[in-house]
């Protein structure tokens, strides 16, 4: 059980943790595609959870590696763009198609997952082992799923309507790009 703590294991204490909130995404889209989606708000609830442990054990006991911070974008990738845009999709879009403007939907929902990993990429690409800076430069994607869960959640009170839906999900997908400073947690 060495490896649990061994910085050069890929299935260290903090990767695991990361695997788990990969797991979680993944059971989020499997009860997202079939209409559960109270099932599937509690699993990214928990990816959420891990994704919050993982840097904590990380930090803690230093563990904290190139392959761990590639590792965590591709499950915060998974767990908060792909996850909360399939959300928005099936529980706001899903079975309105005649309705809606198609080609507009599609604009938005690929400009929103590409402006996520576009600000995965760039976080990666300025990370370095171990250290945390004190202010995110753009909104991160947990809060960005956050703030799509709230769009939804004004949503299903009838408060907003589809479009309005998809207009701020391209000011939420802008946010995670733009030079706003976020108090590192």
């Amino acid at each position: 059980m060495n490896f649990i703590f061994d910085k050069n294991s890929h299935f260290n204490l903090a990767n695991i943790a990361t695997f788990f909130n990969i797991a979680c995404g993944v059971f989020a889209i499997y009860f997202l595609t079939h209409n559960n989606f109270y099932a599937a708000a509690l699993f990214a609830w928990l990816a959420g959870a891990f994704d919050i442990v993982d840097g904590k054990i990380a930090r803690k006991f230093n563990l904290s590696t190139q392959f761990g911070i590639q590792l965590d974008s591709y499950a915060d990738f998974l767990s908060f763009v792909i996850v909360p845009a399939m959300f928005i999709y099936f529980a706001v879009i899903n079975g309105k198609e005649d309705f809606l403007n198609m080609t507009f939907v599609a604009i938005v929902f690929i400009y929103y997952v590409v402006a996520g990993l576009r600000r995965l990429i760039q976080f990666n690409i300025n990370a370095d082992e171990g250290e945390v800076e004190k202010y995110f430069t753009g909104v991160p994607t947990p809060l960005g799923a956050i703030l799509l869960w709230i769009v939804y959640l004004i949503f299903a009170g009838d408060f907003i309507n589809e479009y309005f839906v998809l207009c701020m999900m391209l000011v939420i997908g802008f946010l995670l790009n733009s030079k706003i400073k976020i108090r590192h947690l």
